[in-house]
């Protein structure tokens, strides 16, 4: 509803197609922005206060909107104002928020089912909430959408303040701002898996941005109504709905690549027929199929950075997904909104059509990882003996670790080794080597070091399950 307000509102306060797309941008920029410190404050502090905060920051702010809007004080700049402040706490709190789902869940098999649950209501209100606003704004104003949308976070204030979330006891030593946001990009820079996904996620928001840009002035264009915008987003978020249940099935039996293959051309296809079609309910039929294939994009690519990403981490990488996501969305607006204005929204989005339509060669470039690993802590590590008091600030911290290797296994160690560093620097190596000793041939000798003794031993909580195999075939070329 807070959506569908904020564009109508900027389409009855100016004609431009760039500022009614600067809505978009100034929801995503906040993402963008904050993405990062939110991701690594998610992970130290506790996300319970963390939500609790930032939803009543959003309710001053809504109330804020509200008010002014009622007053008949708004203008463009102000409306992108709040709008940007408002998406500042959700910006804050969307990391945490994503990341308290594995604690909520007992099995890890149930984890994709209630993602995709989670999607079906975050759908449901996307459908309801739209049509509900055409109605509210064409009876009563933009005002009272506003006010309703105020009240709701009364609602989520409520039920946080009421969970007694259980506090996890570690005897490791506490993450600095700085160093937590490190580590974050560090992990990711080693995470295959993740850069694939950040890639193909990135490339698909992108182009697919141009939709949620240019729908008002499309809308407009289809109805002087803002029941047809409603409309249009009603039917929509209906075919979300529609779309997450197909996915259960659909996952069942096609793999991760096919799936969003798929949806990624059926949503080019919807676009097209958005730019090129002049009937209100045609339009919506069409937008319908969209729903469904935007629902399957977003629970897909939810659900793989979820189950790519441990604990320790989790905020932090879901923190610079969203940074890539919203990033995506505030970058892309501001160009297709742009280019809206030196030709057509028409135009626009068929350019926009062809781009996602080419994402899905990238399939063939970056294929998504179609299995979930396991990220279960594997501490294995002997723990150094200790004879002096050392600081957790104190560093840098050298590591070394000894191997001798059959002659006729040398390649294959040292192919072996080169993944393995990856393990290494992701969980907090700032230099690693292998080396070979010139007196004893068979003797090599693994070096990296850590930036201080507080996360060398935060290391020892970071190697996973997954990672053994990686170990295990080093250690399989060992004398």
């Amino acid at each position: 509803m807070q959506s569908v307000g904020a564009a109508w509102l900027m389409t009855s306060l100016t004609t431009r197609p760039l500022y009614i797309a600067l809505i978009q941008t100034a929801s995503a920029l906040p993402f963008f922005v904050l993405a990062l410190p939110a991701g690594s404050i998610g992970d130290i502090v506790d996300r319970r206060k963390l939500i609790l905060g930032t939803e009543i920051w959003m309710l001053v702010v809504a109330s804020v909107l509200a008010v002014v809007t009622i007053a008949g004080m708004m203008t463009p700049w102000l409306l992108l104002t709040l709008t940007f402040a408002l998406s500042a706490g959700d910006a804050l709190e969307s990391p945490a928020w994503s990341a308290i789902f594995p604690e909520l869940i007992t099995k890890r098999e149930d984890l994709q089912p209630a993602l995709a649950l989670n999607g079906i209501e975050f759908n449901l209100a996307r459908a309801v909430g739209p049509g509900l606003a055409g109605v509210i704004i064409a009876v009563a104003g933009i005002g009272a959408t506003f006010v309703l949308n105020a009240v709701s976070f009364l609602g989520v204030i409520s039920v946080i303040a009421g969970w007694k979330r259980q506090p996890k006891k570690t005897q490791l030593p506490p993450e600095t701002l700085g160093g937590a946001t490190v580590a974050a990009v560090r992990y990711v820079r080693y995470s295959p898996g993740i850069r694939t996904l950040l890639l193909r996620s990135g490339c698909v928001i992108f182009f697919a941005s141009a939709l949620w840009a240019l729908l008002p002035p499309i809308a407009k264009r289809l109805s002087d109504s803002s029941l047809g915008y409603g409309l249009l987003l009603g039917f929509f978020g209906v075919g979300a709905v529609i779309g997450a249940v197909i996915l259960q099935r659909a996952r069942k039996i096609f793999s991760v690549e096919a799936v969003v293959s798929a949806a990624t051309a059926a949503f080019a296809a919807v676009i097209v027929t958005v730019a090129t079609l002049h009937s209100l309910w045609v339009v919506c039929i069409f937008i319908f199929f969209g729903g469904a294939a935007w629902t399957v994009l977003m629970s897909v690519f939810n659900t793989v950075v979820q189950t790519l990403a441990p604990d320790w981490v989790r905020a932090r990488v879901l923190a610079i997904y969203l940074l890539v996501f919203q990033g995506s969305i505030a970058i892309g607006s501001a160009i297709w909104g742009f280019a809206a204005e030196h030709a057509s929204a028409n135009t626009a989005l068929l350019f926009s059509s062809f781009g996602i339509a080419a994402c899905v060669l990238l399939q063939f470039l970056a294929p998504l990882s179609g299995s979930a690993p396991v990220l279960d802590v594997w501490d294995h590590w002997k723990k150094p003996a200790i004879f002096i008091d050392v600081s957790p600030e104190q560093g840098p911290v050298l590591v070394t670790v000894e191997y001798m290797i059959s002659p006729e296994k040398v390649s294959e160690f040292l192919d072996a080794m080169n993944k393995y560093q990856r393990i290494r620097r992701r969980d907090g190596a700032s230099r690693w080597g292998i080396y070979y000793d010139t007196e004893i041939p068979d003797r090599y000798l693994e070096s990296f070091l850590v930036d201080s003794w507080g996360e060398h031993e935060r290391q020892h909580a970071r190697f996973t399950v997954a990672d053994r195999k990686i170990e295990d075939r080093v250690l399989s070329f060992t004398l």
